[in-house]
């Protein structure tokens, strides 16, 4: 059973009711591998994993609805020279950084946010100033929202601290959440930081916050609202301008807050280009997409089964196709349910046609697959009687499943999971991306998995109709999965999802 607490919310002028079950403390471990997948960490592992967690304060109560777009400053000088920045205050926005701002701008620019953040550093506030534009509040610097602070390697080039530091460098690279340099831990210092940020942000008296900050302190602040250890770090990407959103929702009985990523690096370039994941090159990733909006209108759980796409999700799906068109494609999985093979076929034959499109010089072969272990419907069948009016579009609302629906949900895609993986450890190729298809509520999950979180984090994020979530394996499938977006939707054109506005009623929300 599906149970759910009474504090009303509106959807599309209808009563909901928001979800909120508590976390407990539990076991998190590095991002999920192939290789992760039939070998547990010790116990020595886990234990201090979970004391990290168990040592992390509850967020204060809030008593409104509140929305966090967190955005990365444009490229630097320093960025584009290589050089490590910390949080020294020399480089500035290059050309293309002050372009990246603007289409930031762009982007929110029909969006009322109630105040801005932003790190004191030249590059941010500039940014900061362009994306605030012409709005008359004063823009409020806090120097906890600066750039990791990284002591004697500020201002070295890379290869330069790799030469003068050996060891310590190499650490950085490969074990950051222990890296010390100087006497001090880094990267621990960093996520301290960020919880006192949140404390500050939240409890301004403001619905629609914008922060304009920096790489490492915005994974901070996105990996400290959900839960997760310093063990994260360079796990959730964020790219000059990548746009990152988050929602808190008052608990009903006054405690800390549910809080859902709603999307991470949305970014004013392309999220399938080609390019590195945390600075290292790929050549194994998972494209998550989700199928198009079906004829569900109200979006219910308890229509969540097999349902064909209406006019919108075969728009959703063929855009999604075109910005997947400069890729090559190796294989395609999808759910059996109609709405995901609908869109893996549309996909499939947009790539088939590359060399008539003129992407390709030649056509490409994609090979399809079914994974019934994609669909996820069946799983809340029997409960449907009491999730009428659920609808999957409101945030969080994973968090009110009972356990034995969410620990179904889990063991199933953890089976799909590992056939991802799997796939992708086919050698034939040099370079192999896997498209999965599938309903939200199954990629979702999957993102757990590749994170190797527990169901109790199901409810910390939310994907939307024809959106896409990108993961780079450049340690190959066995090695640790790099988040590079989720919830992307800026390819759909006039038919995205506003980064700000709320699914939710915004008087309710």
């Amino acid at each position: 059973m599906i149970s759910l607490a009474n504090a009303p919310l509106l959807l599309n002028g209808r009563d909901h009711h928001l979800p909120t079950k508590r976390r407990t403390p539990f076991t998190v471990r590095p991002s999920s591998s192939l290789q992760e997948i039939d070998k547990s960490p010790t116990t020595a592992e886990d234990s201090k994993l979970r004391s990290e967690l168990c040592a992390l304060v509850p967020f204060p109560p809030i008593k409104a609805a509140k929305r966090v777009v967190l955005v990365r400053h444009g490229q630097s000088t320093w960025n584009e020279e290589g050089r490590i920045q910390g949080s020294s205050n020399f480089s500035v926005l290059t050309k293309k950084g002050e372009a990246q701002a603007e289409t930031s701008r762009q982007m929110l620019i029909d969006d009322s946010f109630d105040i801005c953040f932003s790190s004191p550093l030249i590059r941010s506030k500039r940014t900061a100033e362009i994306i605030w534009g012409t709005r008359e509040d004063e823009i409020i610097t806090d120097s906890d929202l600066r750039e990791i602070d990284l002591y004697s390697f500020q201002g070295l080039l890379k290869h330069e601290g790799k030469a003068k530091f050996g060891p310590a460098f190499r650490q950085w690279q490969v074990d950051a959440a222990n890296f010390n340099i100087d006497g001090h831990y880094p990267v621990r210092e960093l996520w301290g930081r960020a919880r006192n940020c949140w404390t500050k942000i939240l409890a301004h008296e403001s619905k629609s916050v914008l922060v304009v900050a920096h790489n490492a302190v915005n994974q901070a602040l996105v990996a400290t609202a959900i839960g997760l250890g310093t063990e994260y770090f360079r796990i959730l990407l964020q790219s000059n301008c990548g746009v990152s959103v988050l929602d808190f929702i008052p608990h009903p009985d006054g405690g800390s807050p549910l809080i859902c990523l709603n999307r991470l690096n949305q970014t004013p370039g392309s999220p399938v280009a080609t390019g590195s994941s945390a600075g290292r090159r790929t050549s194994r990733r998972i494209i998550l997409v989700c199928q198009g909006s079906t004829q569900d209108s109200e979006a219910t759980v308890s229509k969540l089964g097999d349902q064909q796409m209406n006019m919108l999700g075969v728009i959703q799906a063929q855009k999604t196709a075109e910005l997947l068109l400069d890729l090559k494609v190796s294989t395609i999985i999808s759910s059996p349910n109609n709405a995901s093979a609908q869109t893996a076929t549309i996909i499939s034959q947009v790539q088939e046609a590359a060399d008539c499109l003129g992407a390709d010089c030649v056509p490409r072969y994609v090979e399809m697959k079914n994974i019934p272990d994609l669909d996820v419907a069946e799983i809340f069948q029997p409960s449907t009687k009491d999730t009428t009016d659920i609808s999957y579009l409101l945030p969080g609302w994973l968090n009110g499943l009972d356990d034995t629906v969410t620990s179904a949900l889990r063991e199933r895609s953890g089976q799909a999971w590992h056939s991802l993986l799997t796939e992708l450890s086919d050698e034939s190729e040099e370079e192999k991306i896997v498209v999965a298809v599938a309903h939200p509520v199954a990629h979702i999950a999957l993102i757990g998995h590749c994170l190797n979180l527990t169901e109790e984090w199901l409810g910390s994020f939310h994907l939307d109709a024809g959106s896409i979530s990108v993961v780079d394996f450049p340690d190959g499938p066995t090695g640790r999965g790099i988040i590079r977006c989720i919830n992307y939707t800026a390819h759909l054109g006039r038919w995205s999802i506003p980064i700000t506005r709320s699914t939710v009623d915004d008087d309710s929300f």
